[in-house]
């Protein structure tokens, strides 16, 4: 994802961020992710890459990803993970569970705290293994 846009925080500054401001980078960093992967792997029309995109950044499949992946997470990031899942949100999920939802919240987290920090290799280990979790 590089040269996309720097984050010129420090990590002990994007540390110090609230776990929702990770979750809204990621989310944006993984939706980007998914519809690239999409398009280069696919000569479908834009409604149907929707459709196909929608089975990775839906809540709950983030939330079966995230748990797929969880005992494959460092220490820090099983952090990141936590931190970012239990972060009050007053947002009323539809089309999931809180439970998802929070999950769903905490995996976005994830990418976007491992965006902002620049461990671009670690992010693009995860991004992948999100893709194989989310064909099972």
């Amino acid at each position: 994802m590089e040269g996309i846009a720097e984050s010129n925080r420090t990590p002990e500054e994007v540390n110090l961020l609230n776990p929702l401001v990770w979750a809204y980078v990621g989310d944006s960093v993984y939706e980007l992710f998914i519809r690239t992967y999409l398009v280069n792997n696919s000569n479908a029309k834009v409604h149907e890459l929707h459709m196909k995109a929608i089975k990775y950044v839906k809540a709950a499949g983030q939330a079966k990803i995230l748990k797929g992946i969880e005992e494959e997470l460092t220490e820090e990031e099983k952090n990141i993970v936590r931190r970012a899942r239990n972060t009050q949100n007053h947002h009323i999920a539809k089309n999931a569970t809180q439970a998802e939802y929070a999950y769903a919240t905490a995996f976005e987290g994830l990418i976007g705290y491992l965006y902002l920090t620049k461990q671009d290799e670690r992010l693009k280990y995860i991004l992948n293994r999100s893709l194989e979790e989310g064909n099972k």
